[in-house]
């Protein structure tokens, strides 16, 4: 089950990344840094009364132009209307009403999405209370103040956020199509592999357009069994600004991603892997989803008898955070290799999905203990007493353990090893959630 997206949108200084950061719990969100992987880090799980969803920072417009302002927001709010589920729509009681303003909310009333109104900066109800008022002129509904810096205001604006969601219904339960998501860079060849798969099994296949998000859910079929492929080939905006490419599309990758069981992440093969292949990468693996690394155009790459073992080298390198993804080489020119990804997305699909049980678990650990002991601090060892599988998609282990603190990360990386060996768990990620012995 997909957890809700919900995008905050706004004009540049009114504290998107302030709510960000005080709504995922840590300063995640740094507006002027200097490039590099972590700058642009728009996303994170976000937990309210029991309930999940993802919150996106579309934040990133820093022009001097008004018109250029303008002009982004209206991008900046196409997206959160292409991907998300809810849009908070936030505006500042200090500078009061702006023409852009105005015209954002427009075009977010026209979308027909659910949206929250958000006043912010407002410190001093008694002061900027009468103010908050003027932004019902805005025509979207009631304004909900709060103070981002001060964290005032949060829990009524979470109530309504939430209560927008999608109800957790049935239909979707029950569709047990494996859903797998391609991502990537643009003209990696994410469309030609999904159209070259279309081709060679001669489905008729109805694209229907995502309600909520602007990507495409292709149906495929293969060998009696069908699967949904999530394409954001759609990702490619009408932008000069090499960053805001690089914004849309993480926020598109998250919002499939977030959707699916599997993502297939396309590489270029004549490229090489990029830091932006590994943020899309670290995407799939926080999500907790299982990855599959496709390298495309491995037609167009001069090999010899040692090219793939030396590229798969560079690329696990890079993706060291993900020893367990699976990699395969193919062209969706020619169709190299195409049919076998299949197989490949069906073997990860299963593993995420694997369910051990607790007898088998707890022999496996008490062997890994008794080959290698628990650490100890000052004289205290660490003692395991009991391990069960608690959920799947990913996999979920929790243990149980005289003191958590002594279960240093080291030890639980042997355990996930001796695990992985004995389950092959090829392709998924693995959760450990390490507890005392009645602690809930």
């Amino acid at each position: 089950m997909s957890k809700p997206i919900v995008a905050v949108v706004g004009r540049p200084n009114v504290g998107k990344s302030t709510l960000f950061n005080a709504l995922a719990g840590s300063r995640i969100s740094i507006v002027k840094d200097t490039p590099g992987i972590t700058r642009d880090r728009i996303y994170a799980s976000v937990s309210w009364l029991d309930t999940d969803f993802t919150l996106i920072d579309t934040g990133g417009i820093e022009p001097d132009s008004s018109d250029l302002i303008l002009s982004q927001m209206r991008d900046q709010a196409q997206i959160a209307i292409d991907t998300a589920d809810v849009i908070l729509f936030m505006v500042d009681v200090k500078q009061g009403l702006q023409d852009a303003d105005a015209k954002v909310a427009d075009m977010l009333r026209r979308s027909r999405k659910p949206v929250v109104l958000t006043v912010n900066k407002v410190d001093d109800i008694k002061k900027y209370g009468n103010d908050v008022f003027e932004f019902y002129n805005l025509g979207i509904g009631e304004p909900f103040p709060i103070s981002s810096a001060n964290r005032t205001g949060l829990g009524e604006l979470l109530d309504e956020v939430i209560s927008h969601f999608p109800e957790r219904g049935s239909e979707e339960e029950e569709d047990e199509r494996p859903k797998i998501a391609i991502v990537g860079k643009p003209n990696v060849g994410k469309s030609s592999i999904i159209n070259k798969l279309l081709g060679e099994n001669r489905v008729i296949v109805s694209e229907i357009a995502g309600t909520t998000r602007d990507a495409v859910d292709t149906p495929v079929m293969h060998e009696g069994r069908e699967y949904v492929f999530i394409d954001t080939a759609g990702l490619r905006r009408k932008s000069k600004v090499k960053d805001e490419l690089e914004h849309y599309m993480v926020l598109r990758s998250v919002s499939a991603v977030e959707r699916a069981d599997v993502a297939v992440l396309v590489i270029d093969a004549v490229e090489g892997i990029t830091e932006q292949d590994a943020k899309i990468a670290g995407i799939a693996h926080e999500a907790g989803k299982g990855l599959i690394i496709a390298v495309n155009k491995w037609d167009a790459v001069e090999k010899n008898d040692k090219t793939i073992y030396e590229y798969e080298k560079k690329v696990r390198s890079v993706l060291s955070f993900a020893p367990y993804a699976e990699m395969i080489f193919i062209s969706a020119v020619t169709g190299q290799r195409l049919p076998k990804l299949f197989s490949l997305i069906d073997t990860v699909v299963n593993n995420h999905a694997l369910r051990i049980q607790t007898g088998v678990l707890n022999e496996i650990m008490m062997e890994a203990v008794a080959l290698n002991e628990p650490p100890n601090d000052k004289g205290k060892r660490l003692r395991l007493f009991y391990i069960t599988e608690a959920s799947v998609k990913p996999p979920t282990f929790v243990i149980f353990v005289n003191k958590k603190e002594l279960m240093h990360f080291s030890y639980t990386r042997y355990l996930e090893n001796r695990i992985r060996e004995a389950f092959g768990f090829k392709g998924t990620p693995l959760r450990f959630i390490i507890r005392e012995r009645g602690e809930k």
